[in-house]
């Protein structure tokens, strides 16, 4: 099954580059598409947090991930399936990053600790309420918190 689906908002920060670590400092500017109407954001400055899900626009057909991988092509990491990691090299090119709204403006949001490049398109923007919030401890393995020490520091 395909479905187009279309852009409703782009990033605005200062990395122009794609880079895995230090985004929790990033200040971000989510900026509406003409198309989307200011009144979409009413009511949104009521949320301290946001799911914000993107699309990685520069990842090429030819860098997608199908096999397992070691993350970050670290062979101290071990082989793992893109669903089992959140590297950009995804099918489907979807990225989701909760991040703090720290001001809403006139068909812009500012947010901080989007993991995500200039330009890039904003295909959601999702409050984060706690009823969606894991209920139990969160499990991961050792290797996915040594490849987070510095991604937001």
């Amino acid at each position: 099954m395909q479905f187009t689906i279309q852009s409703i908002a782009t990033v605005h920060n200062n990395r122009q580059m794609i880079q895995d670590d230090h985004w929790g400092e990033i200040i971000s500017t989510i900026e509406l598409a003409d198309h989307i109407h200011e009144a979409s954001l009413k009511g949104i400055e009521d949320f301290s947090h946001l799911e914000i899900i993107f699309y990685f626009d520069k990842v090429t057909d030819d860098q997608i991930q199908y096999e397992a991988r070691h993350p970050r092509n670290n062979q101290d990491y071990p082989e793992v399936g893109i669903f089992a990691q959140r590297g950009k090299n995804r099918p489907n090119k979807l990225g989701s990053t909760t991040v703090a709204l720290l001001e809403v403006k006139p068909r812009a949001l500012i947010v901080q600790g989007l993991d995500a490049i200039d330009g890039t398109p904003i295909l959601d923007i999702k409050p984060v309420m706690k009823e969606f919030l894991p209920k139990k401890d969160v499990k991961q393995p050792a290797w996915s918190v040594d490849l987070m020490k510095a991604y937001w520091g």
